[in-house]
């Protein structure tokens, strides 16, 4: 519970918060990122030469979307993640690739296991949401 100094009574804690704030937010970018840099075939999915940007973005959307600050909306607007991949065939393979370098991340933090399973169904339910191809050529 954290207090809220201008109504005098607790409030429950964010996840954001629960799992150690931008910190922790901070080490899961950091590590997927580190995964998508060595993975040739993910790594063209990321126009950028440095992946520096992509993991700012992404730590800022984690965080809001986990109660955290709202910078992300404050900087780039809604977040329309279907629209801002399009132009990116991300396909199951991707999807995969991508999990696989963010699972071993989320594995990095040794959240308590009820945290971890919230994170990693949203995790996994997220790059679902993001196939947009089937042409795996």
């Amino acid at each position: 519970m954290t207090n809220n100094p201008n109504l005098g009574v607790s409030q429950p804690e964010s996840f954001y918060e629960k799992v150690g704030g931008h910190a922790t937010f901070a080490a899961l970018v950091d590590r997927f990122y580190a995964g998508v840099a060595s993975d040739p075939p993910l790594r063209a999915l990321y126009p950028e030469d440095d992946l520096g940007p992509a993991a700012v973005r992404l730590r800022m959307f984690l965080e809001q979307y986990f109660g955290g600050p709202k910078t992300y909306s404050e900087q780039r607007g809604h977040p329309r993640l279907r629209l801002r991949h399009g132009p990116f065939a991300v396909t199951p393979t991707q999807r995969d690739r991508w999990l696989h370098h963010m699972l071993d991340a989320l594995d990095s933090l040794a959240l308590d296991p009820d945290d971890d399973a919230e994170l990693r169904d949203y995790l996994v339910r997220a790059a679902q949401f993001m196939v947009n191809s089937f042409d795996e050529q």
